[in-house]
């Protein structure tokens, strides 16, 4: 009978998989023994590891202990109850174990055929989602990565849905057809900016419409803009709006924006990757009012829905128009099935992993009700945390907070220029004590400190702990 060894070429390497879910599980169990900010130097890692790869193979002892001398030390602990920068996200445990199933399995889900359970997965749970958030029928979802690579495909979809022949003509020499124009604000994602240059729009058509006291996009000033567009003979492409703005997690109107997008007939984006999935909450369900009208829409499980990094769900009225802008099949990609639903022909991507088995297993694992409760209990340990803040003589809260972020800064007086840098200066030492990591951003063009929760593992005391370091780094400034 043949040996482990024999079968497979290597010296039983799954025999090691128990010693690894050790370390997961101590990982997941004491993770404040690990600074939340890499402490690394630039370099460091490279100067550890050797110029060249190993002629002979190397026995996974070795491997693993370098893991944890060389690789450890230079991560950032995304995954940290006190990690409370950029939108603080965090892993289930359970998704740990979908996640290894889905490297075992190896899925390519290019086709139904390839791995049929994976492309029916992907649509019942992403029907699932869709009900919980309170979207109509008539969305279709679609698994990406990321929301950049979402909001690159809705940008497309819209192009494709003007009907200028961009597949076959392109957009190069053609004197039939105006500049196109993208309107967002300056809170906007740069990802959609990004899409715009990618797409041949241009950054100089990237139209940014003025916001409001609250960071929100103002229709009025948008409504202008188009008809002024218009007279102009330029032709509108897209609006995206924002449900959810990553400097101040702000909500454009979307109600208002969606009006005008039908009045003049252009195709509404709604980026909700970070805000999204809070809908699920009953009394969160308005953050997507009016989306039900939009032409497609992104939110992100791996934001705040306790799955891990990537997985990205677009959300488009007419999936047949993202299939128009990018269905493109090979001899050897034809299959003889019908009525069944081929994501390679819906986006660049011809590989794609099987993302949907790790939010199967959380929505199963955890149950909708839990899932509810810690949207409810980050949202109030945010609203805390802003309550201490304004409570704080020489402190003060910059934005609304209408969710799990919270935007404020150290007010000591003098010349803005000089409040700035002492800010920067306060974030940068609460950041190197290694036990909370922020973030910043500039509102109206002043610094801006940001505390994220997200993390499902963040407890009232982890958020006591950040605000004491940043009360003693003002106090020592």
């Amino acid at each position: 009978m043949a040996s482990r060894s024999d079968r497979h070429g290597m010296t039983g390497d799954l025999e090691h998989f128990e010693r690894v879910a050790r370390w997961i599980d101590a990982y997941y169990a004491d993770p404040y023994r690990f600074a939340v900010l890499s402490r690394s130097a630039p370099g460091d890692l490279r100067a550890a590891l050797p110029a060249d790869a190993p002629d002979e193979g190397e026995p996974f002892e070795r491997i693993f202990a370098d893991f944890e001398r060389l690789i450890v030390p230079g991560i950032t602990h995304w995954n940290h109850p006190r990690f409370f920068a950029y939108f603080a996200i965090s892993a289930a445990p359970v998704t740990v174990l979908a996640e290894a199933l889905t490297a075992a399995l190896d899925v390519n889900a290019m086709l139904w055929r390839t791995s049929p359970a994976a492309t029916e997965l992907e649509e019942v749970v992403l029907d699932w989602l869709r009900r919980l958030l309170g979207l109509p029928a008539t969305f279709h979802g679609i698994v990406y990565d990321t929301a950049s690579i979402s909001g690159f495909t809705a940008l497309a979809a819209a192009r494709e849905s003007l009907g200028i022949d961009v597949r076959e003509r392109g957009l190069a020499g053609r004197p039939d057809l105006p500049p196109l124009r993208v309107y967002l604000t300056e809170h906007t994602h740069s990802h959609v900016e990004k899409a715009a240059i990618a797409l041949g729009v241009g950054r100089e058509n990237v139209v940014r419409v003025p916001v409001d006291h609250a960071f929100a996009m103002q229709p009025a000033a948008l409504e202008r803009a188009i008809a002024s567009d218009l007279e102009r003979g330029f032709r509108p492409m897209c609006i995206a709006a924002t449900v959810g703005t990553t400097s101040t997690t702000s909500c454009d109107p979307v109600p208002a924006i969606g009006a005008i997008a039908r009045r003049y007939g252009v195709w509404l984006h709604v980026d909700a990757a970070y805000a999204g999935p809070a809908a699920i909450v009953p009394e969160f369900r308005f953050l997507l009012d009016g989306c039900d009208r939009a032409d497609s829409l992104v939110l992100n499980p791996h934001k705040w829905m306790f799955v891990p990094v990537d997985l990205s769900v677009l959300y488009v009225r007419d999936p047949e128009m993202v299939r128009r802008a990018f269905s493109l099949v090979a001899d050897y990609l034809a299959t003889p099935e019908h009525d069944v639903r081929n994501y390679m022909d819906y986006g660049l991507q011809l590989g794609r992993r099987f993302r949907a088995l790790k939010l199967w297993f959380v929505l199963r694992r955890y149950g909708v009700t839990a899932i509810r409760e810690k949207y409810r209990a980050h949202v109030a340990l945010a609203a805390e945390f802003a309550g201490w803040v304004r409570a704080e003589p020489g402190w003060a809260v910059v934005a609304p907070h209408p969710l799990s972020v919270v935007c404020f800064r150290h007010e000591p007086g003098g010349a803005a220029a000089a409040a700035d840098a002492h800010n920067m200066r306060i974030v940068d030492a609460v950041n190197a004590t290694g036990e909370a990591f922020l973030s910043a951003t500039k509102l109206d063009g002043r610094v801006a400190l940001r505390l994220a929760i997200g993390n499902e593992r963040t407890t009232r005391d982890d958020v006591r702990t950040a605000w004491d370091l940043l009360r003693a780094a003002a106090a020592t400034e």
